[in-house]
């Protein structure tokens, strides 16, 4: 597990994945993010971590911050009957991350693969996205296809939903 950023930017530069960082002071809502957002057009992510109702199946949604998630329009797409978000216990346990910074980063922690990335369809079309490096004192912005290389290789297939809709 990456117990701190500069282990996980280790980790990107071993890999010799491409990113810019940007640091910031800390944020813990998209709004706040939005003052420091980085001058390259990005898709602004907002990440949930949720978890069905036994907590057994665990799940990242992800989507731009301009954008609801309804979480009762979304279990029937997940395969569950009831979503809910997961504690802080097990974001740390899973992700390494605590609330305020969840990001897709986080599944670099997530070597058993107990958690399922699903990624609104329409943000997938973006070219580049904007991620927490593990922290909310920074962000980081990294290609689609580089995001793609990361994905491979902590082992996560992402899933893709419909249900966020623009505010």
């Amino acid at each position: 597990m990456f117990t701190s950023e500069q282990e996980f930017l280790i980790f990107l530069n071993e890999n010799h994945l491409i990113f810019e960082r940007f640091e910031h002071p800390a944020v813990f809502t998209c709004e706040e993010a939005d003052l420091y957002s980085p001058p390259r057009p990005a898709v602004h992510t907002k990440n949930l971590f949720l978890c069905d109702k036994k907590a057994r199946r665990f799940f990242l949604a992800v989507t731009a911050c301009e954008k609801t998630v309804k979480l009762d329009e979304l279990p029937s797409q997940f395969g569950v009957t009831h979503l809910r978000f997961g504690s802080e216990e097990n974001l740390m346990r899973l992700l390494g991350v605590t609330r305020g910074s969840v990001t897709m980063m986080g599944l670099a922690n997530d070597t058993e693969h107990r958690v399922e990335l699903w990624i609104d369809e329409h943000i997938w079309q973006g070219e580049y996205f904007q991620s927490h490096p593990l922290v909310n004192t920074a962000t980081l912005v990294i290609s689609k296809s580089e995001l793609i290389r990361f994905l491979q290789l902590t082992g996560h297939t992402p899933h893709f939903f419909s249900e966020a809709k623009g505010t």
